[in-house]
């Protein structure tokens, strides 16, 4: 288009040198005259002509992706008003979902984002469903949950998870960008996280290399952090119940955040802790007391937390772990490194020279204080972020981990009558590697 402006402005200038200064005869004068103004209303009709196209091209595009933006966004409706027609959770008082702003998008606009859910857009599979890599218009990613149909988060957990993350805000928390509900369809959308999961880094022998201890270090951080607003500082008390490596996501610049709160219980007023016939978590990661009897508290989430921990600190899963015939759990042999003072011998290999071990070992006996078998024996999550801040910690002494627990038992006791170990993480101690 722009060849074509040059093209006519030539012609109009070269008009204009004629006009000017080719010599004039009497006969020749109205006939050069005529041919001028042709030549000059001509160009003057193709320049208009063409800018008028370039025009009108401009504003098709503009109001094509206008429209495309509008199929995307022709479901935002009223959010908070459908939200509160959507809850379900008597949990919830109508105080509490106030101000939530979630919005509904089409089924149509998920399909075009995920290319009608193409393989090639799968980041992988959750334990609800299988998760897509999505784009909208204007270059926007979302990852998008789509549910089983044999799944087993039915409508309520979908209500559950859709209300919690929308309602919780941390840096340490996903974020909810919509969800979606069409017939036997259930769609959540969360920011896009590129570098997927925790699990994908810490069991993968390659990709393990790239978590020196210092950005493993943070991430254990993150996570305490993320929990302790779920227990303790946000405007509803929350029990995940399904703490994982595999629902640990990792940012652009690696800093976790939690996922995944089908399961998630909300705890109201001053109640602590609660009972359910319906066990539902992941094994390896579930508390004892839950497994077995089925009660839960914010000392279920912090034994998830210990699991996770010593398999960040190790590269190793719980579940599936085999050392010996008498040690067959990550946990088991945690606690026997422990005993022998021989904890460094915990280490990821791919650590190598990065790690301080002063961290690990500290880090490591944090692990094993969150998995004690009794819910009153383990630190809560700001006595764990309180621990890991500090250089030198006075930190109770652990108990082994027994995988069996008595149907009595009080989530409130108190460890401060427990011995307490001072760890100044002196040569001594680390003999044994």
């Amino acid at each position: 288009m722009l060849n074509k402006l040059l093209s006519q402005f030539k012609v109009f200038s070269l008009s204009l040198f004629a006009f000017y200064f080719l010599p004039w005869t009497e006969e020749h004068s109205t006939n050069q005259l005529e041919l001028i103004l042709i030549v000059i209303l001509s160009g003057m009709a193709i320049l208009a002509c063409t800018i008028a196209f370039a025009i009108v091209r401009r504003k098709k595009k503009a109001h094509e992706l206008g429209q495309a933006n509008a199929r995307i966004q022709e479901s935002l409706y009223e959010s908070e008003r459908h939200v509160k027609g959507l809850i379900g959770l008597g949990s919830l008082a109508e105080k509490d979902i106030e101000g939530i702003e979630v919005p509904c998008y089409t089924f149509a606009s998920i399909l075009a984002a995920t290319a009608n859910f193409s393989d090639s857009n799968k980041l992988g599979r959750g334990g609800y469903g299988p998760v897509y890599k999505g784009t909208f218009p204007g270059g926007q990613d979302i990852a998008v949950k789509r549910l089983s149909s044999v799944s087993t988060q039915g409508l309520q957990e979908f209500k559950n998870e859709v209300i919690l993350i929308a309602k919780l805000q941390h840096r340490n928390l996903v974020r909810l960008r919509g969800y979606c509900i069409k017939g036997d369809e259930k769609i959540l959308l969360y920011e896009y996280m590129p570098n997927k999961s925790l699990d994908s880094f810490i069991f993968d022998r390659t990709r393990t290399l790239l978590l020196d201890w210092p950005m493993r270090f943070e991430i254990i951080l993150g996570i305490a952090r993320g929990l302790l607003y779920l227990h303790q500082d946000s405007r509803l008390r929350v029990i995940h119940r399904d703490l994982k490596t595999s629902n640990i996501l990792l940012d652009e610049d690696m800093n976790p955040k939690i996922s995944d709160f089908g399961l998630a219980k909300i705890f109201g007023g001053k109640e602590t802790e609660a009972s359910t016939e319906r066990i539902v978590g992941t094994y390896g990661y579930m508390a004892p007391e839950y497994a077995l009897d089925g009660f839960f508290s914010i000392k279920s989430d912090v034994f998830s937390f210990g699991v996770v921990l010593l398999e960040i600190l190790s590269g190793k899963k719980n579940t599936g772990f085999y050392q010996s015939k008498q040690i067959s759990s990550l946990l088991g042999h945690a606690w026997k490194l422990w005993t022998e003072k021989k904890l460094l011998d915990l280490m990821d290999q791919s650590l190598g020279e990065t790690c301080n071990e002063n961290q690990f070992i500290k880090c490591a006996v944090i692990g094993l204080l969150c998995i004690q078998d009794e819910p009153g024996d383990r630190p809560t999550m700001s006595n764990v972020l309180y621990m890991l801040d500090i250089e030198t910690a006075t930190m109770p002494i652990p108990t082994q981990p027994t995988f069996f627990v008595n149907k009595h038992f009080s989530s409130s006791a108190s460890s401060s009558s427990k011995p307490e170990i001072s760890l100044q993480f002196e040569s001594s101690y680390q003999e044994g590697r």
